[in-house]
């Protein structure tokens, strides 16, 4: 999703209800003595979509490993590739076509990890008018931010629909315009806008791209050339931390949930909608391929796909973007 498709995520993720508060937390971390200090930016705003990160933190982990891991807040005035060229951040969270956008204007980035086995990205319809299949949209009127045009077109270049058969109607980032019948579906992310619905009683269908050729590996570590160089002790404790974290959020999404509303209480961040949000995740995270090998990792046949879409999306990468070698030291080779 472009940075301007998802700026009105932050009022979707937020939920319609006050913020409610969950199980507290543990204080902030001090750091120990002898611990070296490091920055991961998020690539978005404080929620459940980086809760995995919240349950290191809390836990004590990575202060076990000998860092005090700083978490700095993503939005729409902080992007994510500068500070980790600078090296204020030594990881940065984003999005394989973020990276290669980057790298091909000199950004000496890798991608460490990858959370996201599935890209977030659906089209989101009605029960009684859904959307199952590419052909499906065929006749439909779909709502979304016309800058998200690319995504629609890779998909129909990948399935061999005809993308002049579909009506796009520019809308804000809202499920109003399905739901009020302005429009038959609407190009969303899988966990915000029918989570929006489905706190309000609202059935929804999804249709996820990525079971359809769209593979953009998406909520993906990045870090430098020269990190993966000189500061591989410390990517090792910071992944090392990631892994525990998102492993004990699998176990538990409803405690993730309320251990991050009560982490920022001052976001506004509804708790219903945050532990809808975070079970969503856990499909587009985990799979049997993570039960085999462990949190983050991808495959080569993967990373092939990865390339293909991304052509399609006008960037050209190689093999080599992705570097396994960090991940692979974190999960024992």
């Amino acid at each position: 999703m472009t940075r301007r498709g998802i700026l009105d995520r932050r009022s979707v993720l937020k939920g319609g209800a006050a913020g409610l508060c969950g199980i507290s937390a543990v204080g902030i971390m001090r750091p120990a003595y002898g611990q070296t200090n490091v920055n991961m930016q998020l690539s978005w705003l404080h929620s459940v979509q980086f809760a995995g990160s919240y349950i290191a933190q809390d836990r004590g982990w990575w202060d076990e490993a000998g860092l005090s891991v700083s978490l700095q807040q993503g939005g729409p005035n902080a992007p994510v590739e500068p500070p980790v060229v600078s090296g204020t951040a030594l990881v940065g969270i984003s999005a394989a076509d973020y990276t290669a956008s980057a790298v091909e204007e000199g950004a000496p980035f890798k991608i460490l990890a990858v959370a996201m086995q599935k890209n977030p990205f659906v089209i989101a319809s009605l029960p009684d008018n859904p959307v199952n299949a590419p052909g499906d949209l065929v006749g439909k009127r779909i709502g979304m931010a016309l800058a998200n045009t690319p995504v629609l077109q890779a998909l129909c270049t990948l399935n061999d629909v005809d993308i002049d058969a579909i009506t796009i109607v520019p809308t804000q980032y809202s499920a109003a315009p399905l739901v009020n019948g302005e429009v038959d579906c609407l190009l969303c992310w899988e966990t915000d806008l029918p989570v929006a619905m489905a706190v309000r009683g609202i059935d929804s269908v999804t249709m996820l791209l990525a079971d359809h050729g769209y593979a953009v590996h998406s909520q993906t570590y990045i870090a430098t050339e020269d990190s993966l160089a000189n500061r591989r002790d410390e990517l090792v404790a910071l992944l090392g931390g990631e892994v525990r974290g998102w492993d004990a959020y699998r176990g538990d999404t409803d405690a993730a949930a309320r251990l991050t509303v009560e982490r920022f209480p001052d976001a506004g961040l509804d708790l219903e909608t945050q532990r809808l949000q975070a079970a969503r995740q856990v499909p587009l995270m985990f799979s049997e391929l993570t039960d085999e090998f462990g949190f983050g990792w991808w495959t080569d046949a993967a990373v092939e796909e990865n390339i293909e879409t991304l052509a399609l999306l006008g960037r050209d990468v190689s093999p080599d973007l992705w570097d396994r070698s960090i991940l692979e030291e974190v999960h024992g080779g």
